[in-house]
């Protein structure tokens, strides 16, 4: 398909843009296949460029001869566009929704940009779970690289190499993938060197209500066990969630199979109400007719800080086990790939100094979001605007930065970074140059596209 057959008009004069907190600016309009461009010869104004996959919906109005479009953006920003010619209007947002809709990776900006820089680093093999593990051998024997997910062949949403304890062979590995939710077996994902204790991530239990259980399972969430030490199994849904997860072949972790490891159910909702929670604060933020208390009413509405209380509090807790009560965890949710992955990355930043460095944070990101298999290009398909039925859009990743931005506000001196390099993350998760979010999990990136032609951001 060539980006041409979509573009019915691929200029227009005399457009006049309309942006918050800017002056009008009346320059030309041109359509590329992957950018809206308003280009004016006023002095002092700067070229608009827009990625269409920045584009989350558009609304047409006419006024005689002139038509107006106004732009809803993923990143939250609103522009709007008078364009003179009825025709003219309706050619370019016919152009621009059929250019912002594209399915295919390969059709994506990264796969076509160049960068206008030098390339100092080699972002794709910059963190690598062989030098995550270097960072531990140092410090501890007990845990080894498995590469039984070599190809993918054991689990798509897990990197092919992982880090498993060290006696738990690769065989007792795919007996265990085949008992957790998409073949994610519990992995290593934090040990912590001031006593030894671990952050293990994975998919819930397929026990069903005939109360399946797997051995492989048993034993190797216990080879994290210290010689008489508990430890604790954080189920990221209430028990009532959890209960009904049983009868779709689901479940959780029965105390008789599993004695030594305490259950704790929390509360942190799906990506479906958080989705819906989104779109209310934002039409709360938009709304300029209201006062004071009716916008405090409308954000206690949208329930959007009671989801980042809920999943603060769930790794506060986390982090206390491990550096307070000296107790190795497993954390786990339906998937094992939202608000698991919030809980575990939080728990980092809260209990380790270099995840709160730049390139400790990056390293995050990559180990925590991008190999732990977050499906970016599901969840990050449509931000607030988007007028068509919900499929699998949330914003999961963007709860996770505002929860770091909760804690930098508190302890702004932790932190070798500010709020502008969160800013900068959740608006390449929604629309980008570089090719870092592209995909839902490693599989596809590695596998379905030609990954390494394509720049990384980070």
């Amino acid at each position: 398909m060539e980006f041409a057959e979509l573009i019915k008009t691929p200029r227009v004069d005399n457009v006049v843009l309309h942006r918050p907190f800017y002056p009008a600016v009346e320059g030309t309009l041109c359509l590329t296949g992957h950018h809206l461009i308003l280009s004016s010869r006023q002095d002092n104004t700067e070229e608009l460029w827009l990625l269409h996959s920045n584009i989350d919906a558009i609304d047409k109005r006419f006024v005689g001869p002139l038509g107006t479009i106004i732009i809803k953006c993923k990143d939250f920003r609103i522009i709007q566009l008078d364009i003179p010619g009825m025709e003219e209007c309706l050619n370019i947002a016919s152009s621009i929704e059929a250019l912002s809709t594209l399915d295919s990776i390969t059709l994506m900006y990264p796969f076509f940009y160049r960068p206008m820089f030098e390339v100092i680093e080699d972002g794709w093999h910059s963190f690598l779970p062989e030098q995550e593990f270097e960072l531990y051998s140092s410090a501890t024997s007990e845990w080894r690289l498995s590469y039984v997910n070599k190809e993918f062949a054991v689990c798509p949403s897990y990197p092919p190499i992982v880090i498993v304890p060290k006696y738990i062979d690769d065989e007792a590995l795919r007996k265990v993938a085949m008992f957790r939710h998409g073949g994610r077996f519990p992995v290593l994902s934090y040990y912590h060197k001031k006593n030894g204790m671990v952050i293990m991530r994975s998919g819930q239990p397929l026990t069903g209500t005939n109360g399946r259980r797997c051995k492989e399972d048993e034993k190797l969430i216990n080879a994290t066990l210290r010689p008489g030490k508990r430890g604790y199994i954080i189920d990221t849904r209430s028990l009532n969630v959890a209960q009904q997860a049983r009868a779709k072949g689901g479940g959780f972790e029965q105390e008789a199979h599993y004695p030594q490891w305490r259950r704790i159910h929390k509360s942190i909702e799906r990506y479906h109400i958080l989705q819906e929670s989104l779109i209310k604060l934002v039409e709360a933020c938009n709304d300029q007719t209201h006062n004071m208390d009716r916008w405090l009413g409308r954000l206690e509405a949208s329930n959007w800080l009671t989801h980042i209380k809920e999943i603060l509090t769930t790794a506060c807790l986390a982090a206390q086990c491990i550096d307070r009560e000296g107790a190795s965890i497993l954390i786990h949710g339906t998937e094992g790939t939202d608000s698991t992955l919030q809980v575990t990355s939080l728990a980092q930043i809260i209990l380790e100094p270099r995840s709160r460095t730049i390139r400790g944070f990056e390293a995050l990101i990559e180990r925590e979001w991008l190999q732990a298999g977050h499906p970016f290009q599901q969840r990050c398909a449509q931000s607030a605007y988007c007028n068509s039925k919900q499929k699998w859009e949330s914003p999961v990743f963007l709860l996770f930065l505002d929860c770091v931005w909760q804690i930098l506000r508190q302890f702004p001196c932790s932190f070798e970074f500010n709020e502008n390099f969160l800013i900068m993350l959740f608006e390449h998760a929604y629309a980008s140059q570089f090719g870092t979010f592209l995909g839902n999990n490693e599989s596809e990136r590695w596998i379905s596209t030609n990954i390494l032609d394509v720049e990384f951001l980070m």
